[in-house]
C-alpha cells in the first residue's frame, strides 16, 4: 500500500491543539501575541507532526497566505470600505492581500495559482458557470462579497440582511406619516436590490399604502442613476413625498435633482439611502440611511477565504450580517402631516 504523503497543514495542527488556525500561524511566524502555554503546546505539536513551512527559492521561508481580491468598476466608497475590512483582518491574521480589477484573460485562474494566490474574494464582480469551473480546476476557493446574483451552491458568499434593511427604511418613512413613498433601486435582477425592494413592498402593503408601478424604478447603483430616476419620479403628476434609494450614491443624486427643482430636503421631500458609506455623513443634509456593515463583511469574507484555503469546512456557504437604520437629517414628516401637528 502506498504511504500517505499528504503534508501536515496549519489546520491539522490547530485542530490537534484546540486553537484557531490564526493562532498556529502566529506561532509559526514568530508573532509575540500568543500565551506562553499555548505557544509551547503548538510548538510541540509542530515538532510531533514534522510540520515544515513551504520552501520558496531554496530558502526556509514561512508561508504567508496570499488572497486575491477582485472588484469590478471604479473604486467607489462602497468598495473602499469593504476593502478596508479585508485588509485590516488580513493584517490581524498574518495574511497578505493583492487587490486587482476583475480579469477574464485566458487561464486567469491558473495564472493566479502560479502567482501564489490561495483564494479569491470577489467584490461587485459577476462569476459565470465557466468562471467557477476554471476556479475549481485551478483549486482556488472563491468567496463573493455581497453577490449581485444568487450564487452557485459551490460558492461561499457574505452579505447583509437586505430585506430587513428595506423593511426598516420604509417603516421609518411610514412612521413619519408618508404614504406616497417611491423606491429607486439598482439593477432589477440584482439579489440585493430585489431583497431591498421586497422589504419596501412588504412595509407598504402592511400599512395599506398604495404602490403605483411608476413608484418602483430599477436602474444602477450610481449617482447618475439617482439624477435620472429622481427626475422621472418628481415629474409625475402625483409625485412621491419620500424616496427610498437603493444605495447612498443614488440618494445623493435624488437630493441634487430635488434641489435643482427648488425642493428642500427634508421639508419638501424625504430621502433615505442604503449602505451608510462615508458619503452619507458628508451629504447636505446628512443622510438617513440603512447601515450595511461593510468593514465587518470584508473581515468575514477574508476569514472565510483563509479557512477554505487551509482546507477547512465552513458551517454555511452564505453569511448574512445585520443591517441597522441610521436616522439623520434627510427625513421628516411630509408637509401636510407636519402642518397637522402644529
Amino acid at each position: 500500500m502506498r504511504a500517505n504523503t499528504r503534508r501536515t497543514t496549519l489546520a491539522d495542527i490547530a485542530q490537534a491543539a484546540g486553537v484557531s488556525v490564526a493562532t498556529v500561524s502566529k506561532v509559526v511566524n514568530g508573532r509575540g501575541d500568543v500565551a506562553p502555554q499555548t505557544r509551547a503546546r503548538v510548538q510541540e505539536l509542530l515538532h510531533q507532526h514534522h510540520y515544515l513551512a513551504p520552501v520558496f527559492r531554496h530558502t526556509e521561508a514561512i508561508e504567508t497566505p496570499t488572497i486575491e481580491v477582485q472588484f469590478k468598476g471604479g473604486l467607489k466608497s462602497y468598495v473602499a470600505e469593504t476593502l478596508e475590512g479585508i485588509i485590516d483582518s488580513a493584517a490581524e491574521l498574518g495574511a497578505s492581500v493583492v487587490v486587482s480589477r476583475a480579469s477574464r484573460a485566458p487561464h486567469w485562474a491558473r495564472d493566479l495559482v502560479s502567482a501564489g494566490r490561495r483564494a479569491v474574494i470577489a467584490v461587485t464582480s459577476v462569476y459565470t458557470t465557466a468562471h467557477l469551473s476554471e476556479l475549481a480546476r485551478a483549486g482556488l476557493p472563491l468567496v463573493v462579497l455581497d453577490p449581485l446574483h444568487l450564487p452557485d451552491s459551490r460558492v461561499n458568499s457574505v452579505g447583509a440582511t437586505n430585506f430587513a434593511g428595506g423593511l426598516a427604511a420604509t417603516q421609518h418613512l411610514l412612521s413619519l406619516g408618508h404614504r406616497r413613498v417611491a423606491y429607486l433601486g439598482g439593477p432589477a435582477m440584482a439579489v440585493c436590490n430585489q431583497a431591498r425592494m421586497h422589504g419596501y413592498r412588504a412595509a407598504m402593503e402592511a400599512q395599506g399604502a398604495q404602490v403605483p408601478d411608476t413608484y418602483v424604478r430599477p436602474g444602477e447603483f450610481t449617482y447618475e442613476a439617482g439624477l435620472l430616476g429622481a427626475t422621472a419620479l418628481l415629474g409625475l403628476q402625483e409625485s412621491p413625498t419620500a424616496i427610498f434609494a437603493g444605495n447612498d450614491e443614488i440618494a445623493l443624486g435624488v437630493i441634487e435633482t430635488a434641489r435643482a427643482r427648488g425642493l428642500r430636503i427634508p421639508e419638501d421631500l424625504s430621502v433615505i439611502g442604503f449602505d451608510d458609506t462615508s458619503l452619507a455623513q458628508m451629504a447636505s443634509p446628512p443622510l438617513t440611511t440603512v447601515r450595511q456593515p461593510l468593514r465587518e463583511m470584508g473581515g468575514a469574507a477574508l476569514r472565510t477565504a483563509l479557512r477554505l484555503a487551509n482546507g477547512e469546512k465552513v458551517e454555511s456557504h452564505h453569511i448574512e450580517l445585520a443591517t441597522e437604520l441610521v436616522v439623520r437629517a434627510s427625513t421628516a414628516p411630509p408637509r401636510e402631516e407636519a402642518s397637522a401637528r402644529t
